[in-house]
């Protein structure tokens, strides 16, 4: 049966894809051949047997062939059980004595390393072919990020190579009060790391255009898929704008109504007095008020304030209030004439 390759994983017959992950992510940090330097010739030997072992194990149509003929099997001295189309890391070719045959072709021992644990920077750009299976190139994976490189991930610790998402990047984008009543494009310069396929990154500019809509509240989020930095296994961050509003010397803005206070005289309180505002579109707006004035009286015109976000031809409130300056002394013949006008 040649070699056993449960026995070399360490995992019985009926292990699943998840045992034979386990085994194999166990075994190859355990016999890499970086991490045995002392004892490199034995480490290369049994890491390429454990990576032929998961390449065969963990594919089904190779462990079928194995099961049922063994390592010659797989290594074309039999046919197959179902000769149905070509495999990765395997050949059918047809011979002048018989039916096709299935030939076996494992693969390289540091590329299924490396495909397995997301590590595609450090082996993209180290060239070199070697025979024999063991680790391509003259740079030392530990070269490449430090001696204690395996420890940070520990043997017996799981760990999964399915790559994770890196959080968002959140920033602030400060929009005038026009603006977000009337909407705007506004252009966002970014600059971030982008990888190439073999993992090498490289510095890129881009612009960024976000449609500002008429209504948008302080708060607001536009989000950027996948715009943030990339890196070997990370899905990029999500670039996330959050709207904030700029001070306006005029208006305040309380949800979807718009504030103005007044600065007015007694005598305009109780006489009367004429608002003369331009809105935030651009309009003139004169509203007379005969009303008497009084500290909290606010004076509502409605239909004046900002768009609502989800149906911009509606809109809030303008609510108008008053400061009264109030005399800081009046004379006597000031008071007299007041409480004759006000008495009742």
């Amino acid at each position: 049966m040649g070699v056993d390759y449960y026995k070399v994983l360490q995992v019985d017959k009926s292990a699943n894809d998840d045992d034979l992950k386990k085994a194999y992510r166990k075994l190859a940090m355990k016999w890499h051949p970086d991490k045995n330097p002392n004892n490199k010739k034995e480490a290369e030997a049994k890491f390429k047997q454990i990576s032929e072992a998961y390449e065969v194990l963990s594919d089904s149509q190779k462990r079928a062939i194995y099961d049922q003929y063994g390592e010659e099997g797989l290594k074309g001295q039999v046919p197959p059980p179902d000769a149905g189309g070509p495999g990765g890391g395997a050949t059918f070719f047809q011979t002048g004595d018989g039916p096709n045959v299935f030939r076996f072709n494992p693969r390289n021992a540091d590329d299924i390393f490396a495909e397995f644990f997301g590590f595609s920077s450090p082996f993209g750009g180290m060239g070199g072919g070697g025979g024999g299976g063991g680790m391509r190139g003259t740079r030392s994976f530990g070269g490449m990020f430090g001696d204690d490189m395996f420890s940070s991930f520990g043997e017996g610790r799981p760990m999964s190579h399915t790559p994770h998402k890196a959080p968002p990047i959140e920033r602030t984008l400060p929009c005038t009060l026009e603006e977000l009543c009337k909407g705007t494009t506004k252009k966002m310069k970014i600059s971030r790391e982008i990888a190439d396929a073999s993992g090498k990154t490289m510095p890129v500019e881009e612009i960024l255009t976000i449609e500002i809509k008429p209504g948008w509240k302080k708060g607001t989020k536009i989000t950027f898929p996948e715009k943030g930095n990339e890196q070997p296994n990370v899905i990029p961050s999500d670039l996330v704008f959050i709207i904030d509003e700029k001070p306006h010397s005029t208006f305040t803005r309380d949800g979807n109504d718009l504030i103005v206070t007044q600065k007015i005289t007694l005598a305009e309180a109780l006489t009367g007095y004429t608002v003369h505002l331009n809105t935030l579109d651009g309009r003139s707006l004169t509203i007379p008020i005969s009303n008497v004035i009084h500290p909290t009286y606010e004076e509502v015109v409605p239909k004046e304030g900002m768009p609502l976000p989800k149906d911009p031809s509606k809109r809030g409130n303008l609510r108008i209030k008053f400061n009264i300056k109030f005399p800081t002394r009046l004379s006597l013949e000031q008071k007299a004439g007041i409480k004759k006008l006000l008495a009742p």
